[in-house]
């Protein structure tokens, strides 16, 4: 077991998904760790402690967290690839982007990760953060479409020593200081209300573009990724001549205007970045971090990221988690009819998931589906099922209409099944 020490703590070593499955990783007896769950879901298991054979079992999430009061661990992505003697991982990020590019998706991502800011922070190297880079995406994404509508005008306070004139409250002690005692008689210091684009709401959001503006440069993705970039490059100009004095403290939740309701998620994810940094700039590129602990949800990604590319393949014929008889399924595509399934499990290359298929059945063969439809009761609707794989994969599906004819892409064990691989960008 190696160690890694950290905040007087110490890191458990590096894990990644389904990390040695089915066997687990051995603990050590008297370790007092426990079953980590996400967003408290029973059913949603990060990481499990087996005390039978005393293993740890990590599952579909990526993240840091503690185990016991002295222990912590990283679970890393799994998908590795190594090509040339070169070994690369997987770029959630790049995968984010896949589905950012449409719309509706607002409240899945919500579903995506979580943060435990009540818990102890753990210290670990800036290249190994995983967080920092989802927040700051999903930030620029809600920009880019906060900036598209124009930015919100507010009103704001604004102090000023006019001269021969009174606006607003007069500050008699700054007056005094300022302008009296300096001979100055026909200027008075006045605070007063103005209407314009510098209110305290712009303001946190410009801050924060300072921020990431320091921590772009030091990040791997925006060196190679030009969507990135070029994101933070339209959001830019609309925030020139913005303030960035602001008290975080000072902004709070009020009624959100329906036309700018993307604003109550912009300032949360700001508070979220400012508070990562612990709302002083220069640790932006500090070489070790302090982050709470967090989990990401990959197969929630991975599906997100299949969303993406069926979307730019299919647009409108592709509809996305329909919901029938109280189930939610994946996708559901219109033309050509098939139910579709993401599932985030490498191991589809060479075998198959009874339960998935039983699920997945279950759904193509619901009555309502067939009515929506429109699809002949007498005949059998197809069934795909989407996973990844790196050297048969592609990462698009442009070709989709080739790859579902492959004799590769039957699933032999049933009737209408088929796979397809999907590679994942990698970093």
């Amino acid at each position: 077991m190696q160690a890694y020490e950290s905040m007087d703590k110490r890191f458990l070593k590096f894990l990644t998904e389904h990390h040695n499955y089915p066997h687990g990783e051995p603990i050590p007896l008297d370790l007092d760790a426990r079953d980590i769950l996400f967003k408290n879901d029973v059913d949603r298991k990060c990481l499990e402690v087996r005390r039978a054979d005393n293993t740890i079992h990590t599952s579909y999430f990526v993240g840091i967290d503690w185990l016991c009061k002295e222990e912590a661990i990283f679970v890393k992505p799994k998908i590795i690839f190594q090509n040339s003697g070169v070994t690369k991982e997987t770029d959630f990020i790049k995968m984010l982007f896949q589905c950012l590019r449409f719309q509706h998706i607002e409240n899945e991502l919500q579903d995506l990760f979580e943060l435990k800011w009540d818990s102890p922070a753990v210290e670990i190297d800036q290249k190994d953060d995983l967080l920092t880079p989802l927040l700051i995406v999903e930030f620029l994404r809600l920009l880019k479409i906060i900036v598209r509508k124009g930015l919100k005008k507010s009103y704001y306070k604004v102090q000023a020593n006019l001269r021969g004139s009174i606006k607003g409250k007069v500050l008699v002690s700054r007056t005094i200081k300022e302008n009296t005692w300096k001979n100055k008689h026909l200027s008075t210091v006045c605070s007063y209300d103005v209407f314009g684009l510098d209110g305290l709401e712009n303001r946190l959001l410009k801050l924060t573009m300072s921020y990431i503006k320091r921590y772009l440069p030091v990040f791997q993705t925006f060196k190679s990724d030009a969507n990135l970039a070029n994101l933070f490059n339209y959001v830019t100009p609309a925030f020139e001549g913005i303030s960035e004095n602001v008290d975080v403290n000072e902004i709070q939740h009020g009624k959100t205007n329906p036309f700018y309701k993307e604003y109550k998620d912009a300032i949360k994810i700001a508070k979220l970045i400012l508070r990562r940094y612990g709302y002083n700039i220069s640790n932006v590129s500090s070489q070790t971090i302090k982050t709470p602990p967090f989990w990401i949800d990959m197969s929630k990604l991975f599906e997100l990221y299949v969303f993406g590319l069926l979307k730019e393949e299919f647009k409108d014929k592709l509809i996305y988690h329909p919901t029938y008889n109280g189930k939610e399924l994946d996708f559901l595509l219109l033309d050509p009819p098939m139910v579709i399934d993401a599932k985030y499990k490498p191991r589809y290359e060479y075998t198959s998931v009874l339960d998935d298929a039983r699920q997945l059945s279950g759904y193509s063969r619901m009555t309502k589906v067939y009515e929506y439809l429109n699809y002949p009761k007498d005949k059998i609707l197809d069934c795909l099922i989407i996973y990844p794989n790196q050297i048969s994969g592609s990462n698009d599906l442009s070709n989709f209409k080739e790859i579902i004819t492959r004799p590769d892409s039957q699933m032999k064990e049933y009737v209408n099944f088929f796979k397809i691989p999907v590679a994942l960008p990698m970093v």
